[in-house]
């Protein structure tokens, strides 16, 4: 290629073999492989460098069990006790990546010992015989490839007994296992994505995903402050504080309807001559929090921000700027239901941070923490003044419909502007006579800050 004027900026062609025996074909990068293991490609080559493993695969005996002599050990009894034999069960198999054809022939290390693999490996688990080592305990430290004290089970040693080559041996062990990388004394802890975890329902907690979600940074950042930085800025970004609630949404459908009001509604309140009059039903599907909850109302920015931070809180409204609207006068509570069950009205207040409607019933208690379907519908007024309708999303939500109805009355030119983030952004758009129709499909998740506005002449 030199010869015909393709110039090569970096040649390499040394694997680990070559690396050890061809110093000429290093020219200017070489790629070993298994040699960062501080493993030997082959027999010849040990005499060529001092290498030392740095890869242990190890886990810890999980049950011991005394069994008397003639018992079938695993998988169609492959092994059979001859004497009274002491088995220590270990969560290790071929699952994991030790293979099947060590049954009966492999062998790890327990207190400093070695300790053969009897029976068949399973999946998830193989048996070894410890009857030799009396002081074994639930607990114990098992290695199967390392040192543990002074013996050491190697790739090679295992590769021999399994017919194959150290290569193989290293790629398959610990499939599902967690790897920890040991970097100048400093261990990070990574989960890979084969590995199948269960998580008792009682540490499904928000700390403990907060403490994956911030462990996760630190790794990906190689500097658990930056990793922390890092954190705390996305969750200020999407949910305006790091400590709110964290809250997923499902199913997702808004239904806007702007109307005019009536003859007899304007005789009775003329402000309605100069306001739409606003019909929003929410529907969604979350795990319900608590059987009292209130629904805000919010005249501005501080209002709702208050009612953003509160536990209690499970749907919140800013009333249009407009006007000279009042939320106790022009905020109009429709319907509440959870799961096709009216809920009644308990109470309404005004405080410093808006207008509460507080709904409740006693036999909600048994759904909390449960997932419900919510449904509420709102009456409010919007000024024509005003030639736009938001809609926000404040929560993670999977599956999202909006439809926004302006039949009867004078708008034209009506257009949305959609600002939607998730791994599809763009919304399908279904436009029809006096509707326009947003939807994402139910599989798909929308982030926090995205939204849609609608835009009018009139």
């Amino acid at each position: 290629m030199e010869r015909h004027n393709i110039p090569i900026p970096i040649r390499h062609m040394a694997n680990s073999g070559a690396v050890l025996n061809f110093p000429a074909f290093h020219l200017d990068m070489v790629r070993p492989g298994l040699m960062t293991y501080g493993i030997y490609p082959s027999a010849e080559t040990v005499t060529k460098a001092r290498l030392a493993p740095v890869m242990t695969f190890k886990t810890r005996v999980l049950l011991i069990k005394d069994f008397p002599p003639g018992c079938g050990i695993g998988y169609g009894s492959a092994f059979i006790t001859a004497q009274p034999t002491k088995i220590a069960t270990i969560p290790v198999g071929y699952g994991d990546g030790y293979g099947f054809i060590l049954s009966n022939q492999g062998e790890a290390l327990v207190r400093e010992r070695r300790a053969p693999v009897v029976g068949r490996i399973s999946m998830d688990m193989c048996t070894l015989n410890v009857s030799h080592i009396p002081d074994c305990q639930i607990g114990d430290e098992v290695v199967m490839l390392g040192r543990q004290g002074v013996d050491e089970i190697t790739a090679g040693e295992i590769a021999a007994k399994a017919g194959t080559i150290s290569y193989e041996i290293i790629c398959a062990l610990g499939k599902r296992a967690p790897r920890v990388f040991v970097q100048k004394g400093k261990k990070n802890a990574v989960e890979p994505r084969l590995r199948r975890i269960y998580i008792p329902d009682e540490e499904k907690s928000l700390s403990r995903i907060d403490n994956i979600i911030r462990r996760c940074f630190h790794a990906r950042a190689h500097n658990e402050e930056l990793g922390d930085a890092i954190y705390y800025t996305m969750f200020e970004t999407l949910f305006g504080k790091e400590d709110r609630q964290l809250e997923l949404r499902n199913h997702f459908k808004y239904n806007i309807r702007l109307a005019e009001f009536s003859v007899a509604e304007i005789t009775g309140d003329p402000l309605c001559k100069n306001h739409f009059k606003v019909t929003t039903r929410v529907e969604y599907h979350k795990a319900l929090k608590n059987d009292i909850f209130l629904v805000g109302c919010a005249e501005n920015n501080e209002q709702l921000a208050a009612f953003l931070e509160d536990a209690n809180c499970e749907y919140r409204w800013l009333l249009d700027s407009g006007g000279d609207l009042q939320a106790a006068r022009d905020f109009l509570i429709k319907m509440v239901r959870i799961d096709d069950e009216d809920i009644p009205l308990i109470r309404t207040e005004s405080t410093a941070r808006g207008y509460e409607v507080w709904c409740g019933k006693a036999d909600l208690a048994g759904k909390v923490n449960q997932e419900v379907k919510v449904e509420i519908e709102i009456e409010t007024k919007k000024s024509k003044k005003n030639r736009d309708f938001s809609v926000y999303l404040i929560y993670p939500v999977r599956g999202l419909e909006i439809n926004f109805n302006y039949g009867g009355t004078d708008l034209s030119n009506v257009r949305e502007v959609a600002f939607f983030a998730g791994k599809h952004p763009s919304p399908v758009l279904i436009r029809e006579k006096d509707k326009i129709k947003l939807s994402i499909s139910d599989d798909e998740w929308v982030f926090p800050t995205s939204g849609v506005t609608f835009i009018w002449d009139y």
